[in-house]
This record gives structure tokens, sequence and C-alpha cells, in this order.
């Protein structure tokens, strides 16, 4: 979908997402010192808000305006700030190194888009600083629920591990994580998403804890 097809199905909905942060965002981020974020394809803007809620200067990028004027409203009723940048990610350059953690969660790309997705989101991790990769897993088609139903968009694990290790970084976790999805008056049922953490070494010259892996 383009910047012109996510504009339409965001104004067709108070929100399209949930207001409260990504379930894996929280437990990833639990613990840390809060610096710099970058929330790329930020959408509507929940994990950037809870992020600068936690204490962190966010920046979240996305193309939809719509989806970004939303957030603004929302980080105005919450009492918080964040940078919100109107561009399409590929065309959008970070600071090289500039923030101690760099969020991409369900940007579903088909190469060579994700690949050069993939290595803009590193390039943007400071020394010591941490990236965060969720997206909807390939298995997801046949073991899971929701999602895009293209197999071209979906990920694997290994395959964002070996592309953030050829970036420079080093790869913590690269795993298979479920959520439970409520249904219609069904059981929860599990969407199946691919989980990566990876960080730059070095030490945070914010004065969080070092990584040295």
């Amino acid at each position: 979908m383009d910047a012109d097809a996510w504009d339409q199905r965001y104004e067709a909905a108070e929100l399209v997402w949930s207001a409260g942060p990504n379930q894996f965002l929280v437990a990833e981020v639990e613990g840390m010192a809060p610096g710099r974020a970058l929330d790329l394809a930020c959408g509507e803007g929940r994990n950037a808000l809870w992020l600068a809620e936690q204490g962190w200067v966010v920046t979240g990028v996305d193309f939809s305006p719509v989806a970004l004027a939303k957030a603004a409203r929302l980080a105005g009723a919450r009492r918080v700030e964040v940078d919100w940048v109107v561009s399409d990610i590929l065309a959008w350059r970070p600071p090289a190194g500039g923030f101690d953690l760099v969020a991409v969660f369900y940007l579903q790309l088909a190469d060579p888009a994700r690949r050069q997705a993939l290595e803009l989101a590193a390039s943007a991790v400071a020394e010591g600083g941490t990236l965060l990769f969720v997206a909807h897993d390939l298995e997801n088609l046949t073991g899971g629920v929701g999602g895009p139903q293209d197999p071209s968009v979906l990920y694997q694990a290994d395959e964002v591990a070996s592309a953030l290790r050829g970036a420079g970084l080093v790869v913590e976790k690269a795993v298979q994580a479920r959520r439970a999805v409520a249904g219609d008056g069904e059981q929860p049922r599990d969407a199946i998403d691919t989980l990566v953490r990876a960080h730059r070494r070095g030490s945070r010259v914010n004065g969080g804890s070092a990584a040295t892996g």
C-alpha cells in the first residue's frame, strides 16, 4: 500500500491500531535507561507515545500525514512531545548513529526495499544502542491469524538477523514470537511474529548501560 492508500485507511477509523504500545516493545525496553529513540513507520504513534511517556526523546517517521496528524493530537492529549517526520522511510536519512533505540514494528516490505529499510534502521543505531524489529512472520500464513497474505512481505527471523549482522550489529535474539489476537466471540488465536533484537558495540554516551557483546 502506498501513502495515499494508508491515508484513506487512517481516515476511515478513529484509530486503526490500538492506543497502547506493542507488547514486545514494552517487554524488550523494560530496564533500559531512556535516551534518544526512533520509531520508523510509526503510524498513529502508539509506540512512540509510550516511549515518550517513559522519558525517551522520540522521533517518529511515517509516510502518512493523516496518521501523524492523529499521533500529534494524541501527543497533545497525553502531554508528551514527539518529533513527527512525514517521509517515506526509504527516502529519509536519519543521523548516523543518532539513536539509542531504533524500533521497527510491522514494516512489511518485499525485497529490495526490505533490505534497504533494515540497513537504514541499523545505520541509525548509536554505539551501545539497540534495534528492535518486529513483523508478521512467514509462518503466520499457515499457522497464525491476521496480517498480510502476501508471502513476499513476510519475514523470517534468521533472514532479518543476517541482514542486521551484515549492517554491523550484534544480534542478541532472533525468534518467532506469539501474541494472542482476540476474535469476534471466539477464543483468542495466536499471531506469529518475527522478533529480532540487536545492538551496536560500544557504550551509550548518555549514561545508559553499555552493550559490548
